[in-house]
């Protein structure tokens, strides 16, 4: 008899401009690895072809390019074909996904940074998502100003957030700290302040607190 793989888990980074989400998710992910696990990393908005594409007309261009609304919907639309065609399948071989933003972004971004109505993100959510939710979801929290000093360092065309007004990106870290405290079970708030490996040394601590690794 062939035992089917268990499920995998699911635990995503979020944060405001600039906190290393990146840099946290590749050595989350390698560590993971090493643990014998195997591990898929992918990132919001995009992370399947179709998502991609919208991403593209997210995250660069004018500022004003789209209201709270258009962004909220072009999102989600991103997710659903991300959650079809990536992460359910991935979690449905046993593999352990860690995912650069997921709905909490659309909630602090479009929510708390544009103003949207939350039920408004809410049905939304329960459309494209449904009861999915992550595992875990690893907060990184640092002072706007740092962040936004960190991601103007990165040059690039995708900066259509990084160039929103500093009040924006305040409302930001703000909606990403209530979204923790709100839901404590499944966020986790980490000190982005520090140097790359003392963030990581608590990242994996955090992980391996909330989701036990399979012996």
């Amino acid at each position: 008899m062939v035992t089917a793989p268990a499920r995998g888990r699911f635990i995503t980074f979020e944060g405001g401009e600039g906190v290393g989400k990146s840099t946290q998710l590749g050595l989350l992910a390698d560590a993971l690895r090493t643990e014998g696990l195997t591990v898929v990393t992918t990132r919001e908005p995009g992370g399947s072809p179709g998502a991609e594409a919208i991403r593209a007309l997210l995250v660069s261009g004018d500022v004003d390019r789209w209201d709270g609304i258009t962004e909220a919907l072009l999102h989600f639309a991103a997710r659903r074909d991300h959650l079809v065609k990536t992460v359910w399948p991935a979690l449905e071989r046993g593999a352990w996904v860690i995912c650069d933003r997921f709905a909490d972004s659309t909630l602090a971004y479009q929510g708390f940074g544009h103003g949207l109505d939350p039920d408004v993100i809410a049905s939304l959510y329960r459309v494209a998502v449904g009861r999915f939710a992550p595992d875990l979801t690893l907060v990184l929290d640092l002072p706007v100003e740092k962040g936004l000093e960190r991601a103007g360092g990165r040059g690039g065309v995708e900066d259509r957030y990084e160039r929103m007004g500093l009040g924006f990106h305040q409302r930001l870290r703000q909606g990403f700290l209530g979204i923790a405290a709100s839901n404590p079970m499944r966020c986790a708030v980490i000190d982005a302040t520090r140097a790359p490996a003392e963030v990581h040394g608590d990242v994996l601590a955090t992980v391996k607190a909330r989701l036990p690794l399979p012996s």
